[in-house]
């Protein structure tokens, strides 16, 4: 039986930490495919002359990329990982004696330069660009999500929206509670650009919110059937339908109208960033709002979109699907043949009404069907309606029927997020810091998408039998 000789250790070591790193390793596949050379240019700004010398932005960002691609969710987690793990070591081009930057560098990093020069989301784009050039998007059709993620805040510190709140003075306040003081003072002196939420909700009212955490204000109350309710945000996605690559990431409130009105801003970014612009769009019935169903119409956008429309009724009487509008003769045609015409006057905001002649109603042997507890049938119609007609008509295609399938591709994204890079609850506070999160979490989705594509093995060549 051997045994080791626990001498003196040498005094000189030939080592080569290259070598150590496996060829097949997942760092080393990422690092053949992500570019970082533009990044202190483009942060040279935000940086002073004079001191001391700074962290390596690049160091830190590819730090933070080998956090969210190998789901390490704490900084200082990542630090001790990166000291002691020789392949992270080579991806972060480390020496095996250099130090590892202190973990309370990422907080300062995130929250000024790089937001500054919105440097994270230059990396996402930059990662997608190499997937569009290896062939993985396709941009013919897309498809766009979201997900609700825990925000880092509890239930108990939190008060009713519609009570007045002494916040704490500027200086006191943590950083996601003056992020969102500064908000507040932007709107309420109405320079807010809020992704035009009262053009895709049809009107101007502004409900404040049921619940507000005073640990992380701009986190949305989340309260649903049979779940407990939570502090949260929406991670948005819009992803290609060809591999399933994210072309679009970005965090926002949980807010059914704001999911609707990013949607806008997603595909325009998509479209000035790398002139993608798609023939189709699939999404759920969340998306199903006339106005966004109008805004891809007039951008010949096929809306694969199940229209949301509450004109049903549970009661027994005749519903608006049991009208039929003539649009040459703008009316309505009642189950009994009556018409039922417009003034042309649009109310609150959008709304067209037909009515009835009461007349007809009084005789009409479907009264009691149709409109029991009014003298005459009215009948309320969109001044968009059109585009939710042409967006009913798209469900009886086949292409239709293609995105709903394709679209599960966005659900495993979600799923991928949550399960694989444990990102079911957000570590940083606030709206930016959602932001940041979501982002990181696309690029590293996206990066191992990529290197699994373009590291992928040959096939086995074909047995062939001798003659």
């Amino acid at each position: 039986m051997g045994q080791r000789e626990r001498g003196q250790g040498q005094l000189f070591y030939a080592f080569d930490l290259d070598k150590v790193v496996p060829a097949d390793h997942l760092v080393r596949q990422i690092a053949s495919v992500l570019d970082l050379d533009w990044v202190h240019e483009e942060l040279a700004p935000y940086y002073s002359h004079t001191g001391r010398p700074s962290i390596d932005p690049a160091l830190m960002i590819r730090m933070l990329i080998v956090g969210y691609v190998f789901a390490i969710r704490s900084e200082r987690q990542l630090c001790s990982e990166v000291q002691v793990n020789l392949a992270y070591r080579w991806f972060c081009r480390l020496g095996i004696e250099d130090g590892i930057p202190d973990h309370s560098v990422f907080s300062r990093a995130r929250h000024e330069r790089f937001r500054q020069s919105d440097t994270l989301r230059r990396v996402f784009e930059s990662v997608v660009a190499k997937c569009i050039a290896a062939g993985l998007v396709g941009g013919e059709g897309f498809s766009i999500d979201a997900s609700l993620i825990r925000a880092d805040a509890g239930k108990k510190k939190r008060l009713p929206g519609d009570q007045p709140i002494s916040w704490p003075k500027a200086e006191e306040a943590s950083r996601a509670v003056r992020e969102y003081l500064t908000a507040l003072d932007i709107a309420q002196n109405g320079t807010e650009n809020s992704e035009d939420d009262d053009k895709f909700d049809g009107g101007s009212r502004r409900k404040p919110p049921k619940e507000v955490s005073l640990t992380d204000p701009q986190a949305a109350w989340v309260a649903r059937k049979n779940t407990d309710p939570y502090f949260a945000y929406d991670a948005n996605y819009l992803i290609d339908n060809k591999a399933g690559i994210i072309v679009d990431a970005e965090g926002t409130r949980a807010n059914r109208i704001v999911e609707i009105a990013i949607t806008r801003t997603m595909l325009d970014r998509v479209g000035q960033r790398f002139q993608l612009r798609p023939q189709r769009l699939a999404a759920d019935t969340a998306y199903g709002a006339v106005r966004l169903l109008k805004w891809l119409v007039d951008r010949k956008i096929a809306p694969h979109i199940p229209v949301w429309d509450k004109s049903a009724r549970s009661d027994g009487t005749l519903s608006r699907a049991d009208f039929v509008f003539d649009r040459e003769r703008n009316v309505y045609i009642c189950p009994g043949g009556k018409l039922l015409h417009t003034t042309g006057t649009v109310i609150d905001g959008g709304t067209l009404r037909y009515r009835a002649r009461k007349r007809d109603c009084d005789v009409c042997a479907l009264k009691m069907r149709c409109s029991p507890n009014t003298p005459m049938r009215q009948i309320p119609r969109d001044v968009h309606e059109e585009a939710r007609d042409v967006a009913r008509a798209l469900t009886k295609t086949e292409a239709y029927e293609q995105s709903r399938r394709e679209r599960k591709k966005v659900e495993m994204c979600f799923a991928h997020m949550k399960r694989i890079l444990k990102l079911d609850r957000l570590r940083l506070r606030g709206l930016s810091g959602a932001k940041d999160e979501v982002l990181l979490t696309a690029t590293a989705q996206n990066l191992r998408r990529l290197v699994k594509f373009l590291c992928r093995p040959p096939p086995p060549a074909a047995l062939t039998c001798a003659a």
